[in-house]
């Protein structure tokens, strides 16, 4: 089950992360030299690179082996209630096709009656969808929020190490998002994982028998196009 209040909540959580890390290094940094306390130096947040960089941040969050794991643990949580969702709709698609084999052999009342069913058992049914969809996406982003506050500041870490002096978000194709094509070289979506694995020390979960090997955040030595193909269906 795949939520669909996923992306805005998530776009906030990234804002209010970023925004409580830079106020965590301004107030680090004292306004007159006199205020200065002692103690180890602190490292401000001031962006010194001019590179332009890239991260996929969704990708970033849920590529961690603690975003896997907690996925993972998430939708084995939701199975019974996949599993109720499917009788529900079992049930509501047998009145369905008892409606179209029956309905024109039965009298008013019982017509009435099966329709009214129908009508009944749907709308439990959409509600029934919508608010698993709710609940899904909400525990969903609880993971997300937990695992980008600490990721932000390991973003900040690697790209002003590394020169960048802005990181744009490439989470969404293009035209939903600005970015119209990226190189691989200045994506830094999987070493901003590998350091997350490295802190967190989470080990990746174990892939179930017979399974393909999860995917990489991102294949390396080539370059990616933002927009989709021509020929793809919209999303």
């Amino acid at each position: 089950m795949k939520s669909k209040f996923m992306s805005i909540p998530l776009a906030l959580a990234v804002t209010f992360a970023f925004s409580a890390f830079a106020q965590t290094g301004s107030a680090a940094t004292p306004s007159h030299p006199a205020e200065t306390p002692s103690g180890p130096a602190t490292t401000t947040t001031s962006a010194t690179g001019t590179k332009v960089g890239t991260i996929n941040i969704q990708e970033a969050i849920f590529g961690t082996n603690e975003g896997r794991r907690d996925m993972e643990a998430l939708q084995k949580k939701f199975e019974p209630k996949q599993a109720e969702l499917k009788s529900q709709n079992d049930e509501l698609e047998a009145l369905k096709k008892q409606l179209t084999d029956q309905g024109p052999k039965l009298n008013e009342d019982a017509l009435a009656n099966l329709k009214q069913q129908i009508e009944g058992k749907q709308k439990s049914f959409d509600r029934s969808v919508q608010d698993a969809q709710e609940d899904f996406g909400n525990q969903q982003q609880d993971v997300a929020t937990r695992i980008l506050k600490k990721m932000a500041p390991m973003i900040v870490k690697y790209s002003t190490d590394n020169g960048f002096g802005i990181i744009v978000d490439t989470s969404k194709p293009w035209p939903q998002s600005n970015v119209l094509w990226w190189g691989e070289a200045v994506d830094i979506t999987r070493p901003v994982v590998e350091a997350y694995n490295t802190q967190s020390g989470v080990p990746a979960p174990a892939a179930p028998a017979g399974a393909a090997k999860p995917a990489a955040p991102r294949p390396s030595g080539a370059s990616k196009p933002a927009a989709p193909k021509s020929s793809a269906p919209s999303q």
